[in-house]
């Protein structure tokens, strides 16, 4: 490994000494977010394996080449998981793009995001230096946590070569519950249920239907059922799946795909007449996929009138940016950290703000 890990110090020298971009890539199976693709492509799948797992801990940490299957199959085995159920988009999606593009699954509202289970990282910056943030203990982690830095970074910051992840048990029981349920109705049930001691760990509103996943101990989960009625669905395990994946039926569209973050207990939005909008909601209200023809400026006009932001998560209209753009202040931040870990503009130009 350490051949390869020089290899692309070298690689990223060179990219530094003749001002040619690299792309970091690992399957590719998020290309279609963030902003444009451009530079020579640095494959980082060699970068594989699992450099450690202690079970008894719940610590694993991987080379960021490694396949995210092999990662959970091997949890898996131990009865274990990664907690905030990452999404992969392609059979080969690997633990560095998952990472980099710091995107979370169904049960995050309620496990917590990506950053909240990084212990630590090996990474090269935009010099070629090898460069080591956290360890592979919560203690370890003082001061500011650079290595959380990179969750969500799209590569622009540094090449990951080493993950080390906190990870969890899997939960005993699990029920998938529906309920008949218009937006309104349903928004403000899982805001009430989120203040209850109640073991909810997804929840999904379309179609005026609300469904919701609860995990845990059998006993919780059979008293929770108890509670909120509702109809029991047997293929619970590929509902959630295929909301992760997105392969449900809401995502296949043409228009533009939008992803809201918005206040969980934000009303439904409305979209000029001629701009209407479909919605699927998750984590409890706080995300919101739109499919709608609006343009860019007038859906991120209502997503701030909401108190949020909203991102383009797959379609055309980019030449507005993927995300949603940052108050001057907070940009400056992001370029001096751009300008702090790749000097030389090497990583990934474009993927997040320009630069």
């Amino acid at each position: 490994m350490q051949n390869i890990i020089e290899q692309f110090s070298e690689a990223i020298r060179q990219a530094a000494a003749t001002h040619q971009p690299l792309r970091l890539r690992g399957s590719g199976s998020k290309d279609f977010y963030g902003g444009s693709l451009s530079g020579t492509v640095l494959d980082v799948r060699p970068c594989r394996g699992i450099v450690s797992y202690e079970p008894k801990e719940l610590v694993l940490t991987a080379y960021a080449g490694t396949p995210l299957v092999e990662i959970e199959t091997l949890l898996a085995e131990n009865g274990q998981m990664l907690p905030f159920e990452p999404p992969h988009f392609g059979a080969e999606a690997t633990l560095g793009g998952c990472i980099a593009a710091g995107l979370s699954g169904p049960r995050r509202a309620y496990q917590g995001a990506a950053r909240d289970f990084m212990l630590g990282v090996r990474m090269l910056d935009g010099r070629g230096d090898l460069l080591t943030f956290g360890g592979q203990v919560m203690k370890n982690v003082a001061g500011y946590d650079v290595s959380r830095l990179q969750v969500g970074a799209m590569g622009t910051l540094g090449l990951l070569l080493e993950i080390s992840l906190k990870v969890l048990p899997r939960p005993v029981a699990e029920t998938t519950l529906r309920f008949d349920m218009e937006q309104a109705q349903a928004l403000d049930a899982m805001n009430r249920w989120a203040g209850q001691a109640l073991p909810l760990s997804a929840s999904c509103h379309h179609d005026h239907a609300l469904t919701i996943r609860l995990s845990g101990a059998a006993s919780a989960v059979q008293a929770a059922r108890l509670k909120l009625g509702g109809t029991m669905i047997e293929e619970g395990g590929q509902f959630w799946r295929g909301l992760r994946e997105q392969t449900h039926d809401f995502f296949d569209a043409e228009m533009s795909l939008w992803r809201l973050s918005l206040p969980s207990t934000a009303q439904p939005l409305v979209l000029p007449e001629k701009s209407p909008v479909t919605e699927l909601i998750e984590w409890g209200g706080a995300l919101r996929w739109c499919k709608t023809r609006a343009d860019a400026l007038t859906v991120r006009a209502v997503a701030e009138a909401a108190g949020g932001q909203a991102t383009i998560f797959r379609g055309a209209d980019k030449p507005a940016g993927a995300f949603h753009p940052l108050p001057v202040a907070l940009l400056e931040i992001h370029r001096k950290l751009k300008q702090t870990f790749d000097p030389h503009g090497v990583f990934n130009i474009g993927r997040m703000y320009g630069f």
